[in-house]
């Protein structure tokens, strides 16, 4: 994904799908590559972080609550964890990373979502957990190479959708169009050490062209509380920017509370997965953010 362009506003740092050429401390992970259309085959692993989802999975008999609850139980079981960024770009040569204890945005959701996925089907094999997680990153669900990765959320939007992941209900939602061109990462070269390579960069403004095809929609930010008798708790929230080229800056969750009011679960560049109490009122304070893709997890349970 596209990993760590920083943006301030008032205390917060807020970030997103940019790489930053920056090394980071070593984030506990799993690292797992595959070549060219090979099936992956993640080895089962003793992690009593994932065991513990499990046994709260079990305990709590997730696999019969709805999906949407589902999603809200797990994202809650990583709050407080830390946050860090640019951690699906510290080698050089594309690997799934993995992480259980720290995160940056785009790890926390797809984590969430690869978790809640396999345990409305009642799979608890640690091998599923991470097939899944490949299976929302990349295109076509296929790990090969830096430019297989859906790097624009747009692109992993359109892909994960295409293949019964998700729906993208923005525009059901009153969503206007969005009427911009992606190319902040050719443009951006120098951010992105893998782009040194010419394929990569070859691959990535192939993409880019190709995007050009997507018909974008988005939720202004003063609408976005006229939907909040729409939202499901997990729905996915990403923030969109008015930054040349870029169509997102940031991603969570909704999350609902008990009195129906709407908030944002999510990794936050502040310093750790936390709650935000208002969904508008967060996105109004992120730099630039121009509203809102809203994108809802297909229940597998239902295929």
């Amino acid at each position: 994904m596209i990993n760590s362009i920083i943006f301030s506003n008032r205390s917060t740092m807020f970030l997103n799908w940019i790489t930053l050429p920056y090394l980071l401390m070593n984030p506990v992970l799993i690292p797992l590559s595959i070549a060219r259309s090979e099936t992956i085959l993640a080895q089962e692993v003793s992690d009593p972080n994932y065991q513990k989802l499990v046994q709260y999975a079990q305990n709590q008999q997730l696999d019969r609550l709805a999906m949407a609850d589902i999603i809200q139980n797990i994202a809650t079981q990583f709050l407080g964890a830390k946050y860090q960024a640019g951690l699906l770009d510290r080698s050089a040569t594309e690997k799934l990373f993995i992480s259980l204890k720290e995160f940056d945005c785009v790890l926390f959701v797809e984590t969430v979502l690869a978790l809640s996925h396999n345990f409305a089907l009642k799979n608890y094999q640690y091998s599923a957990f991470s097939q899944q997680v490949l299976n929302q990153r990349y295109r076509h669900g296929i790990l090969d190479g830096y430019c297989s990765r859906l790097h624009y959320f747009s692109d992993w939007i359109n892909d994960n959708q295409k293949r019964g992941n998700l729906e993208n209900i923005t525009q059901k939602l009153g969503g206007i169009t969005l009427d911009k061109k992606l190319n902040f990462i050719s443009k951006n070269r120098p951010l992105y050490p893998q782009l040194k390579t010419q394929s990569n960069y070859d691959c990535i403004q192939q993409v880019e062209k190709q995007l050009e095809s997507l018909s974008l929609t988005y939720i202004p930010t003063a609408k976005i509380k006229d939907i909040y008798p729409q939202l499901q708790a997990g729905d996915i929230i990403s923030v969109v920017t008015n930054i040349a080229g870029l169509d997102t800056t940031h991603i969570g969750l909704v999350y609902r509370f008990p009195d129906g009011k709407i908030g944002l679960i999510h990794a936050s560049p502040a310093g750790q997965v936390t709650i935000a109490k208002d969904l508008e009122k967060y996105i109004t304070k992120v730099d630039k953010a121009i509203g809102i893709f809203v994108v809802r997890s297909l229940d597998p349970r239902n295929r």
